[in-house]
Parts: C-alpha cells; sequence; structure tokens
C-alpha cells in the first residue's frame, strides 16, 4: 500500500510538472486562452500558490479580461491576507485606465506596512516587477522609519540608479557601505558602472562631493578608503596615497594597501610616486620583512630608471640590504635578483655564477634550491654554457616533479636547446608542456612550438630558423643591438619564408625596448599590411595602438586599432584590455 501510495505521487507530481512546462509555453508563445485554462487547473491543485495565482492575472490582462482578473484577486483577499495583492489590483485598474482607482490600491499596499513592516519585501517586489519604481521605493523607505533594523539601502541604490538619480544612488550605496564594510568591494563594483577616468565627468565630482560631505559630517576612514579607491580610478594616485597616509596614520593596522599604491603606481608608469610610497613604507613600518620587501621593490625600480652610471651605486645597495637583513623572509628573493642583476645589467656572469653557487650551500628546502638554480642555469645562457644550464634544469625536474616550477624548468630546457639549434629535442620538450597546468608556461610553450615547427621544413640547412635562434640569445643576453642587425640580415636575405613576420615581430619588439617607436610601428604595420591572416596580426594591432596611445600621442589612430580588436578578433588574449582602452579613449565610464 506504501508504495502503490509513493507511485502514485511520483505520476502526479510528473503530470503536475508537465502541465506547469505547457502553460508557461502557451504564455510564451502567446496563445492566452490556452495558457489560462492550463494555470486554472494548476491552481485548483494548488490555491495559495502565488506564482500561479499572479499567472492567471497576468494572463487575464493580456486578453484584457480586467473585470475577471479584479473579481478573482479580491475573491482570494477575502481568503488570504497578502497585501501586495492590493498592487495587482491596483496595476489591474491602471491597465484598464481607471488611475483613481489604481492609486487607492497601492496606498492599500503602502498602508498595510504600518500594521506590518516585513510585508516590504513583497510589495516593493510587486512595485518593481509592473516598473512602479517611485512606489517600490517608498515602500523600502517607509519600512525603514518604521523599523530602524531594516537596511534597504542596496535596493534603493539600484532602483535610483535605473531612475537616474545618481545623487540620491551614490548616498544609498555608501550608507549600505557604511553598515556592513564587509560589502564595500560590491559596492565599489556597482559605483563603478557611473563613474570614468575622467576626474571632470559629472558624476565623479559629485561622487566626490559626497564622500567629503559624509567626512566633515562624520571623520571615518571608511570615506577615506573610498575617496582613495575614486583617486585610483582616476588615475590620482598622489592623492589616493595622501587618502592612504591618512587612514594608517589613525589606524596604524597594516601598510597593505599602501603597498598595493605603490605596485599600482609602478605598473601605471608614475615610477617617481611608486619610489615616494615605497620610502614612506620604509620608514615607517616595525617589520623587517616589510621593510625589505619594501627596498626590493625600490631597487627595482631604480634599475628600471638608472643608467650604467648608477648601476655601481645599485651594487653597493644590494650588498649592503643582503648583508643587513641575512635571515629575512625575503632575503633569498633579494639574492637572486641580485644576481640578475650581475648578470644581465652589469654583465658580470662569473660573478653572479659564483655568488649563486654559494647560496646554493646555505641550508636552502627544495623549492628554494629549484629558484636558484633556475636562475643559475638563465646566466649559464648567457654565458652560453648550455650543457651545464641544462644539468641545473633537469635536477629541478627530478626534484620537484609536476610542480609549477617542474614546468618552467622544463620550458627551459627547451628554450636552451632551441638557443643551440637542437629544435628537435626542444619540440619534443614542447609537446610536453602543451598541457602545463601553468597557463603561462603552456602559451609560451605553444608559440615557442608554432615558431619551430612552422619555419623547420622551409629550408633544409635551417638557415633562418638559426639566425632567429641567435637573435633570441642575443636579445636574452641583453645585446639588443646585435640583435636588431641578426634580424635584419634574416629580411634581407629569407625575405620569401615564412618566418619574416615573426621577424619583424620581435625585431619591433627591440626597437620599443630601445623607445625607438617609430621603428617599431613601421614594423608592425608591416605585419599588419602583408600578413594579415596570420597568428600575429592581433598583436601588431595591440602593440601598435598602445605605440599610438601612449608614445606618438594620436588617440584616434590608437582608437581604430583597438576597435579592429574589438570586431575582428573576438577570440584574442587582447580583447578585453582592448575594449577597456577604446571606451576610455572614446569618453566612456569604465567598469
Amino acid at each position: 500500500m506504501k508504495r502503490l501510495l509513493i507511485l502514485f505521487l511520483i505520476i502526479g507530481h510528473s503530470l503536475w510538472a508537465q502541465e506547469d512546462i505547457l502553460a508557461k509555453e502557451y504564455y510564451k508563445n502567446g496563445d492566452y486562452e490556452k495558457a489560462l485554462v492550463a494555470y486554472k487547473k494548476l491552481y485548483d491543485t494548488s490555491p495559495s500558490n502565488i506564482n500561479y495565482i499572479n499567472q492567471i492575472v497576468s494572463t487575464q490582462q493580456q486578453l484584457e479580461q480586467y473585470t475577471e482578473a479584479n473579481t478573482f484577486l479580491e475573491s482570494i483577499m477575502k481568503r488570504v491576507q497578502y497585501p501586495a495583492f492590493n498592487v495587482e489590483i491596483g496595476y489591474n485598474y491602471q491597465l484598464s485606465g481607471n488611475q483613481e482607482a489604481a492609486e487607492d490600491y497601492y496606498q492599500k499596499a503602502l498602508d498595510a506596512l504600518e500594521a506590518r513592516p516585513t510585508h516590504v519585501y513583497a510589495i516593493a517586489r510587486a512595485f518593481q516587477a509592473h516598473s512602479l519604481l517611485n512606489k517600490a521605493a517608498t515602500a523600502y523607505e517607509k519600512a525603514m522609519v518604521l523599523n530602524p533594523n531594516f537596511n534597504f539601502s542596496v535596493q534603493l541604490a539600484q532602483i535610483y540608479g535605473e531612475q537616474g538619480q545618481i545623487e540620491k544612488m551614490f548616498t544609498s550605496y555608501i550608507n549600505y557601505a557604511e553598515s556592513n564594510s564587509s560589502v564595500l568591494s560590491d559596492v565599489k563594483r556597482a559605483i563603478s558602472d557611473f563613474i570614468s577616468e575622467d576626474k571632470t565627468n559629472e558624476n565623479n565630482i559629485l561622487f566626490r562631493k559626497i564622500l567629503l560631505k559624509k567626512m566633515q559630517q562624520d571623520p571615518k576612514t571608511l570615506w577615506n578608503s573610498i575617496l582613495s579607491w575614486l583617486f585610483i580610478q582616476q588615475k590620482e594616485y598622489n592623492k589616493a596615497f595622501i587618502q592612504e597616509k591618512a587612514i594608517y596614520n589613525r589606524e596604524q593596522r597594516n601598510l597593505y594597501t599602501i603597498f598595493e599604491l605603490a605596485e599600482i603606481a609602478a605598473s601605471e608608469n608614475e615610477t617617481e610616486l611608486a619610489k615616494t610610497i615605497y620610502d614612506y613604507i620604509i620608514e615607517t613600518t616595525k617589520s623587517s620583512n616589510t621593510k625589505l620587501e619594501a627596498y626590493y621593490n625600490r631597487l627595482e625600480l631604480d634599475i628600471k630608471l638608472s643608467n650604467k652610471k648608477n648601476y655601481p651605486q645599485i651594487k653597493q645597495r644590494f650588498l649592503e640590504l643582503i648583508s643587513q637583513y641575512p635571515n629575512e623572509g625575503k632575503t633569498l628573493e633579494l639574492r637572486i635578483a641580485y644576481a640578475n642583476f650581475l648578470a644581465f645589467h652589469l654583465n658580470e656572469t662569473d660573478e653572479a655564477v659564483d655568488f649563486l653557487e654559494n647560496t646554493l650551500k646555505a641550508p636552502l628546502n627544495k623549492i628554494e634550491q629549484a629558484q636558484v638554480k633556475l636562475k643559475l642555469g638563465d646566466i649559464l645562457v648567457v654565458q652560453e654554457k648550455f650543457n651545464k644550464a641544462l644539468i641545473y634544469y633537469t635536477q629541478i625536474q627530478r626534484n620537484l616533479k609536476n610542480s609549477t616550477l617542474s614546468q618552467e624548468a622544463r620550458f627551459k630546457v627547451a628554450k636552451a636547446s632551441y638557443y643551440k639549434g637542437d629544435f628537435k629535442w626542444a619540440e619534443s620538450q614542447l609537446k610536453i608542456l602543451k598541457s602545463s597546468t601553468s597557463q603561462l608556461t603552456a602559451n609560451d610553450a605553444l608559440d615557442l612550438k608554432l615558431l619551430i615547427t612552422d619555419n623547420k621544413y622551409e629550408d633544409s640547412l635551417q638557415t633562418a630558423l638559426k639566425l632567429y635562434a641567435k637573435a633570441d640569445l642575443l636579445a636574452f643576453q641583453n645585446r639588443d643591438g646585435e640583435a636588431i642587425i641578426l634580424l635584419d640580415k634574416i629580411l634581407e636575405d629569407h625575405k620569401t619564408e615564412p618566418i619574416i613576420a615573426q621577424t619583424l615581430f620581435k625585431q619591433a619588439e627591440l626597437y620599443e625596448k630601445a623607445a625607438q617607436y617609430e621603428k617599431a610601428r613601421d614594423n608592425y604595420q608591416a605585419i599588419i599590411e602583408n600578413y594579415r591572416d596570420g597568428i600575429l596580426i592581433d598583436d601588431a594591432y595591440f602593440h601598435l595602438a598602445q605605440i599610438y596611445e601612449y608614445h606618438l600621442k594620436d588617440t584616434e589612430k590608437a582608437k581604430g586599432l583597438y576597435e579592429k580588436i574589438i570586431f575582428n578578433h573576438a577570440d584574442s588574449i587582447y580583447f578585453v584590455e582592448s575594449r577597456k582602452h577604446f571606451r576610455a579613449l572614446r569618453g566612456d565610464a569604465i567598469n
């Protein structure tokens, strides 16, 4: 008997579900008479189902059966106390052209909040469902007055945003953030739809005024934090720094957000400000680890900005820090950076190798050893001691199987073999890396594999590919001038071979590095004109757009190139970034 009952319930539920799907399909297709019959059947089986009640009313309204809809709703109101139905009756009157009666029922719905403010959820949603946004806002506002524990700031903000009441929207969002600091990132994301990078934008000015007024009325670090975020959106990093210092001076918590600001400033080429921020961190922090990290980041900026005349001072600063902080967490990173500086900037490769080999004698764990050996291998490649470099890379693979460092080491094995001209072995390593868990390694491996595969069969002696690999090695050795000359030889002597597009691109990158932007422009333009169907076309568009935007100061040409990527290369890795730059150049609000 029990099994029969269960079977009956299963069959009944299945039939009910089918009827529900059928009713929705009728309604969707505009077959309202059949939809009404189907929904009435469903209502008869479940007379308390709000969805079926609303669907019956909506279907009757589609059929202009306004009197029947009113009668139906009023009959339900006699047995069910659900004030949101007053909104439905009011809307039914509105559709039939009786606005006065509609307003009476809307007011009844709002009056019901006085007896029970919790009805606001259903009442406000009903108003919103019919795009009666003013009344939905009134419902939320009234409920918050009746019950101060309610907070509908975010719902109100969304409504005000839809209505274009920007000031009220901003105020509601920051009130919401004030009531619950954990939602601050959500609030910023919502507000970002309404502001832009342009500090003179009307909404930006309005938002800043609201925050400044809040700071005057009730000084809280929350307002400094949001104001700092606004200044970052506007790329006014110096003003953001002032706000972050104000927060730290009051709370003395940590310097994480100030560190983050320094990194943003550095990435946006505001290097002098970034150095100032790192100096502040060094002077302020009591943590030796934090101080060392700031020193390290500042040194990296010094290297980026300095010329060879300053290199001896930078070397001395490295040695002082290594001596001053022998046991801090960032010391190994500092030591590796020092060896990199010796090899790639001072060309003191022997000293760099000796320094790292001595570092390996210290008590290091497997991961730390691997990090040192990776850099040691790189420097040996610079010295063209490929076999010794391969030993270190292979040790990493053996000691840290399947790790990200192991995959990186395998890629470096392939790269060293490629530099040597051993393309077959390089290709075998790259095939394995195509499925690397590190996306960056996988992408680099695929790029190098395509370079080898596309060019190894064109010439049995692989002359052009060997020249290109040699130029690539020269670039790795920081011998960019020699690399450019060798790439010129390929362009001159191998004009009909497929490696030309890659050669133009590589040379353009080196021209950019040397700040020879007109020459880089010409190379990218040659790729666009002659290799439109090649795999480098979106790279060429993007790099050329960046040159026009940042160096040649021709925003119209930059905008046109970003637009090419947006409309013709939607699968490009540059698509998102291109859309962002295009919108910024056009003056749109930036999300």
